[in-house]
């Protein structure tokens, strides 16, 4: 096996010390570090080449079936982390799931480039205008992924993307899709002037979103899950749209209402195909 070091075993040790303070976000910021709890996460990570910098599993365990052929070097790999044998204790100590998996991960944040948004892909771009629910982020950035987007942008106010329930919810989609953090009172005007057309859901739209086109130049803003869109985000909307509903629901969860706009810039693009 190939970078194993000598196993932890006492939850007082530094090293393990550092590990669990990354569960608060001001700590995640300053050191750029995050983690990866479960074997589905940090497979996902390896199979990206994700930067990660030690893989800790537990030594009476021993490593996943899923990882040890990253672990052996059988299976190639961008990532070189180091591979680290811990107690029971320590994971319990690391990780936050109620009923942890014996393995995580220490991973490097990657820096996206804004101006990457402007050279992205055929996909549309998502941003996110304090969407608060972590459950929400890691479900639209899964979505955004899965439909072809081109990247995702999380404006003020929107849950940490490196938060472990906003992390499992991308299901490992984090590592397939460009996600940053940005100033939206600077960029959604940069966006205009580059010839970007910013979508808005609203219930007093008068144009479907089966009516405009939600094409590679398309911009999809979504708000708080009470108060949607904030006024300045709102004011540099081109285009308002609503998703048509045939039943009695007032409107749709953020989450559900990002995958229906997805799904259906995903369909008008094959369509061109």
């Amino acid at each position: 096996m190939r970078n194993l070091e000598p196993a932890l075993t006492s939850v007082a040790n530094p090293r393990v010390k550092g590990w669990a303070k990354l569960s608060e976000r001001k700590q995640r910021e300053k050191e750029g570090r995050f983690k990866l709890e479960g074997v589905h996460l940090v497979e996902e990570a390896l199979a990206a080449g994700w930067p990660l910098e030690c893989v800790v599993f537990e030594e009476d365990m021993g490593i996943p079936e899923e990882l040890s052929g990253y672990a052996d070097g059988s299976v190639s790999t961008l990532s070189a982390p180091s591979w680290i044998p811990v107690s029971p204790d320590i994971i319990a100590k690391c990780v936050e799931t109620e009923s942890p998996q014996p393995v995580f991960a220490v991973a490097q944040r990657k820096s996206v480039d804004r101006q990457t948004l402007f050279a992205a892909g055929s996909g549309p771009i998502v941003v996110l205008d304090g969407v608060q629910d972590p459950g929400n982020v890691g479900t639209i950035i899964r979505s955004a992924a899965a439909s072809g987007a081109s990247a995702v942008v999380l404006g003020k106010g929107t849950a940490d993307l490196y938060n472990s329930k906003t992390l499992r919810s991308t299901m490992g989609t984090l590592f397939c899709i460009p996600v940053l953090e940005a100033d939206l009172a600077e960029l959604l005007p940069e966006a205009r002037r580059q010839g970007k057309t910013l979508f808005g859901t609203s219930l007093q739209a008068t144009k479907s979103c089966y009516e405009v086109d939600l094409g590679r130049d398309a911009w999809l803003l979504f708000g708080n899950e009470g108060s949607g869109l904030s006024a300045a985000a709102e004011a540099l909307v081109d285009q308002p749209i609503i998703i048509p509903m045939t039943g009695k629901a007032e409107s749709l969860n953020v989450a559900m209402a990002a995958t229906v706009l997805l799904f259906e810039s995903q369909r008008q693009r094959g369509m061109r195909e």
